[in-house]
């Protein structure tokens, strides 16, 4: 029976854990992406912005009567916890080792803490792209059938939805710990990640994370692509008066945002990935440091789409959304009937009023 390389080693006499193979010789200290200020400033943004947002969320879905909106507030304050707690796990550590100057071997050993980052790493950076995808899906449906009751998801639905997901994500963060790829301490020494190197089961891992990753990103760019179409011809036509949209609109916005900053901030990393093991390339650590930053930033921006594409915040920026009692499309049927009641129709109309009682 084989035993995973991150359990062979990992405490001998004289021998090395797996997790720092390739690492003896100290690494670049020096570098600014990895000052400690840095990652402390940019932590407590997040976490703050995470809060506040979460605090807003909890306030809408206390006032929201309607069904769909709810299930959209879940997703969105799942989505915001992941945020939350991925920085809270991956910020802290980071911060501890930038600030105290330790050594990860002398503190950790055993690679246990290094399996613990880079399985949160893993965890909280696939969990919101797959709940991306969720509210994609939710949101397709609810535009495209908005009549059928049976497509509406129950709270209790979205909350088993969101149970799968974080399945998902902890599963696919567990290979390692299985045998399949492995954590790796990465340069400057205080944060662990999968093991980006061209060996067959690092090989696999890798792409396994990639391509879950692309493949959500893909999947909610066609689907959120779609229910912008349907929406948009919705409320151009001529019975979109009857069907109150204003709350759809307001749900695309922050959707399409939410994906716009996700395959922003995600895409290179994962294509870095994808293409250091298939080319066998060597990893290049300065891009692999801009490129998590880069991933990181998703977390600190996720929470601001809800915080500013409010309806309440674009009121106070456009007073002119929302004045109408029915929905965003009523505005433009409220423009049509006004411009069919002109001077002349107006004049038209009072000579034949007059004219009728000379008859």
């Amino acid at each position: 029976m084989t035993t995973s390389p991150l359990l062979s080693g990992s405490g001998g006499n004289g021998s090395v854990a797996f997790c720092f193979s390739g690492n003896q010789s100290g690494f670049n200290n020096t570098h600014a992406v990895a000052s400690a200020y840095f990652s402390a400033i940019f932590s407590v943004l997040g976490l703050g912005s995470n809060l506040f947002a979460f605090v807003v969320l909890v306030n809408a879905f206390r006032r929201t009567h309607s069904r769909s909106r709810s299930s959209f507030l879940l997703f969105l304050g799942a989505l915001v916890v992941t945020d939350f707690m991925g920085l809270l796990f991956t910020g802290s550590i980071v911060v501890f080792f930038r600030s105290s100057g330790l050594r990860w071997m002398d503190l950790d050993p055993g690679c246990h803490l290094c399996n613990f980052m880079g399985m949160t790493m893993i965890f909280y950076g696939l969990s919101p792209l797959l709940l991306g995808t969720a509210m994609a899906v939710e949101r397709f449906v609810g535009i495209n059938r908005p009549f059928a009751r049976s497509t509406a998801m129950s709270r209790s639905r979205v909350c088993w939805v969101v149970v799968g997901i974080v399945a998902m994500a902890g599963c696919i963060s567990l290979l390692p710990l299985l045998g399949l790829g492995s954590y790796h301490i990465q340069n400057p020494g205080s944060w662990c990640f999968l093991n980006i190197r061209p060996e067959p089961l690092d090989v696999v891992f890798c792409l396994v994370f990639s391509l879950v990753g692309l493949l959500s990103l893909a999947t909610s760019f066609v689907l959120n692509t779609t229910s912008v179409v349907t929406l948009l011809r919705v409320c151009c036509s001529q019975d979109s008066v009857q069907r109150k949209r204003d709350y759809e609109v307001e749900m695309m916005v922050q959707l399409i945002f939410i994906m716009l900053i996700a395959t922003i901030c995600w895409c290179p990393l994962l294509t870095f990935i994808a293409k250091t093991v298939l080319f066998k390339r060597g990893l290049h650590v300065q891009q692999l440091l801009l490129w998590i930053r880069f991933a990181t930033g998703n977390q600190v921006l996720d929470p601001w789409v809800y915080i500013l594409f409010r309806r309440s915040v674009l009121r106070r920026v456009y007073p002119g959304i929302g004045r109408s009692r029915g929905s965003v499309a009523s505005l433009r049927s409220s423009f049509t009937i006004s411009r069919k009641l002109t001077p002349a129709s107006l004049g038209g109309a009072s000579e034949q009023g007059e004219a009728e009682p000379r008859g």
